[in-house]
């Protein structure tokens, strides 16, 4: 089991425990307060101004060539995103989640992640699919109701999406339970498993007996909270009396809060927290502080919930605009990097498009065909007995002898 010193690490100095069994009345005010402003435990390596700083525990070497590959991925997956919440507007799709404001906490993550680990989504993921080799158009079935996902989970160690509140967070779990018992923890070659939900789906049961059952077994799993603020309609301080991260060490295992709008800062604590799954130390939860800059859904309307000054004050944390503006001061990006990131993108979500739009809707019998691996014959009785149904209005629409039916 991992040891009690790990628990709160890393600790700032003169920093109060993570968690007090009954907290004072200051204790709670100070982490109501952290929740919403981020705290003095913020990691971050790279400020909304775009100033690169240092943390004591984690740092980051970054190449030019580096941190221009991460601006191209964040651009590419708003630019994608944005042209799903219009298609879902012209009726194209029947929902649409964006991840708009979210785009530093999952290309940091999905970044860290290596060929052998596991990911484990809920269904705002499109960042971490981009960086796991999925196709966004891969992700238009889903939305439009003729799939639940087209790839395959194992070629991309991605899993498919899930939309049960927080019950990825149980199957990550024991897919990182069988990773120990297999023997494929102990070094740095190890595997390891991250698991991505939202602030809201910490109220959910699985969530918490996800982290029991890691806690116990000592699973190689990253917790991964993206906390944008809310969920649907409810605000964070409305969840939880401390800030998110602290719930770990209930738990008996680390728990550390970044700043989910910068990139390099998730990318570093993301690395760390695989390293200590994979060699052996037992999971770690991440909070990422972020922002859902847009709805929840696009069912959603946030104006009815929330303030319009609390969307415009994180408009200036975006965590594009800070890594462009860093490119920009260290001369490791000129006009022609940034227009040629620009014209991808918009060649992507063009492409993106043309093929929500073409998209042929699948056969009727389709419905029938994915529930079992082997045919079942009740479940064939059934679908014969639809398809005759289904050919009898054809047959009526041509006049043929069964157009009585």
């Amino acid at each position: 089991m991992s040891s009690p010193e790990q628990w709160t690490r890393p600790h700032p100095d003169g920093a109060p425990a993570a968690t007090a069994g009954t907290p004072t009345a200051e204790q709670v005010i100070a982490g109501l307060r952290a929740t919403s402003e981020g705290g003095a435990e913020l990691v971050q390596l790279l400020t909304p101004e775009g100033e690169r700083v240092h943390h004591p525990d984690f740092d980051i070497d970054i190449t030019a060539e580096q941190l221009r590959g991460l601006y191209r991925d964040m651009v590419l997956v708003r630019r994608f995103d944005r042209e799903g919440n219009a298609l879902q507007r012209q009726g194209q799709l029947g929902i649409w989640v964006p991840l708009l404001g979210q785009e530093a906490a999952q290309i940091g993550a999905g970044r860290a992640l290596t060929d052998r680990d596991m990911a484990f989504p809920s269904y705002r993921e499109h960042g971490v699919a981009w960086c796991r080799g999925v196709k966004p158009t891969d992700l238009l079935g889903i939305f439009r109701g003729t799939d639940h996902g087209t790839w395959d989970p194992y070629e991309h160690r991605f899993q498919l999406y899930v939309i049960v509140i927080g019950n990825q967070v149980l199957n990550a779990t024991g897919y990182a339970m069988g990773q120990r018992f297999e023997g494929k923890v102990g070094d740095q070659d190890g595997e390891a498993t991250m698991v991505f939900f939202g602030d809201g789906a910490t109220s959910q049961g699985d969530v918490h007996e996800g982290c029991v059952w890691a806690a116990v077994y000592d699973a190689p799993v990253v917790f991964f909270c993206q906390n944008n603020q809310w969920a649907i309609s409810e605000p964070t301080e409305r969840q939880s009396r401390l800030p998110l991260y602290q719930r770990a060490r209930g738990y008996g295992f680390p728990g550390i809060r970044v700043d989910g709008n910068d990139v390099l800062a998730t990318l570093a604590v993301s690395r760390w927290a695989l390293d200590q799954c994979r060699t052996g130390n037992g999971p770690v939860l991440i909070e990422a502080f972020t922002y859902r800059m847009d709805a929840h859904t696009t069912s959603d309307d946030p104006t009815r919930y929330r303030l319009a000054d609390e969307l415009e004050a994180w408009k200036l944390k975006d965590p594009i605009e800070r890594v462009r503006v860093h490119l920009v001061k260290q001369q490791w990006a000129d006009q022609a990097f940034f227009d040629e990131v620009q014209a991808e993108s918009d060649e992507l979500a063009a492409g993106f498009r043309e093929f929500c739009v073409n998209m042929p809707d699948p056969p009727p019998g389709r419905i029938f065909s994915e529930v079992y691996a082997d045919e079942h014959p009740v479940l064939a009785a059934q679908r014969d007995e639809f398809l005759d149904y289904l050919h009898g209005f054809a047959d009526a629409s041509t006049g043929a002898q069964g157009g009585e039916h």
